[in-house]
């Protein structure tokens, strides 16, 4: 038995196996029940007791190696296969389905792409803003509602630092640092401490414009407004100027449009009015102008905003705001179409 087992101990560095196949037939040949091992682990009981210490380690160091060698094998085989393989085995089965851009992005991008047109450019500013970007520069009076806290998020350690309820913002930076002629579109979120409810949320996007030089009117004001709402919401859509008020445009109006669920025939979206507001727009107030470096003897200009998700809710016939920061997959799958 010693002659064969040392025997057995020169073949396994010679084993090899190319496939599968040939890595099973080597387990069974040696390692089954009906293996090479087990056959001499049976003839061990007739060894000469003076040969059994001796006889027995030696086995053990034999089914040990083969059991290590048969191992090494396998190895070997998984990660040839996974080298040849042309593609991730851990990645999700096919067919990947395509996901889709949020309805805020769509919306939000689509509006900018109309202003586009009309050559207006896309400016950026800082959520985190202080109180002279946000409320002074533009003609708030530090008495204005706006100002409590019930609307706006205050920085508690300094009371100048406040998370933006508006792009406008945006607009006074650029009045800052550019000179007319202006035309810019803001979009950007915004915050305001707002109980959260089907129609109103703390956080949301605005898209808000600006267009300063020499002559303009409200009638430029109506007639970009115009074109927007019929590129938007389709030729037949129409427009309803009512007179405002907002502390940095003079004359203010809000606007609305004819209501797209009823034809303005009147139902509960538009509360039996047949018109839906969206946006509020107005001249730029002269003091907004000085406050920024620009001069309003020479100068004027208008400026409108509108929420993005209540454009999204009118477009895509949406009742609730909360859905849009849900993230549910099956809300999220409807807008594919869009994608």
């Amino acid at each position: 038995m010693r002659d064969r087992i040392i025997k057995l101990l020169s073949e396994i560095d010679n084993l090899k196996a190319n496939n599968p196949e040939e890595y099973e037939a080597l387990r069974i040949k040696y390692l089954s029940k009906k293996g090479v091992i087990s056959s001499l682990m049976s003839e061990f009981r007739d060894v000469p007791s003076e040969q059994k210490k001796e006889i027995g380690q030696k086995l053990n160091h034999l089914k040990t190696a083969f059991q290590e060698r048969i191992s090494e094998l396998k190895k070997e085989l998984e990660s040839s296969s996974v080298q040849t393989t042309d593609f991730d085995l851990s990645r999700t089965s096919y067919p990947i389905p395509l996901g889709t851009r949020h309805p805020i992005s769509l919306v939000k991008e689509e509006i900018c792409d109309i202003f586009n047109r009309l050559g207006f450019s896309i400016a950026d500013g800082p959520e985190i803003e202080d109180d002279w970007h946000v409320f002074s520069s533009l003609n708030f009076a530090e008495d204005h509602p706006a100002r409590d806290m019930q609307d706006t998020f205050f920085i508690q350690s300094n009371p100048e630092i406040v998370l933006r309820t508006h792009t406008s913002s945006v607009q006074t930076r650029v009045m800052e640092t550019t000179q007319p002629p202006i035309r810019i579109t803001c979009p950007g979120r915004v915050f305001r401490n707002e109980d959260i409810s089907a129609r109103a949320h703390c956080l949301f996007h605005q898209v808000e414009g600006l267009y300063i030089d020499k002559d303009v009117s409200f009638v430029d004001l109506k007639q970009a407004l115009l074109y927007f709402t019929k590129e938007f919401f389709g030729s037949e859509t129409q427009i309803r100027l009512r007179p405002s008020y907002f502390p940095f445009t003079e004359p203010s109006a809000e606007m609305d449009i004819s209501c797209q669920i009823c034809g303005g025939d009147g139902c509960n979206i538009c509360k039996h009015t047949g018109w839906v507001e969206i946006m509020g727009c107005g001249m730029v107030d002269p003091a907004v102008l000085d406050n920024c470096g620009i001069d309003s003897k020479i100068y004027s200009g208008y400026a409108f905003g509108m929420g993005v998700e209540r454009i999204a809710m009118l477009k895509y016939q949406i009742n609730d705001i909360r859905l849009f920061f849900e993230n549910d997959v099956n809300f999220l799958h409807q807008f594919q179409s869009a994608f």
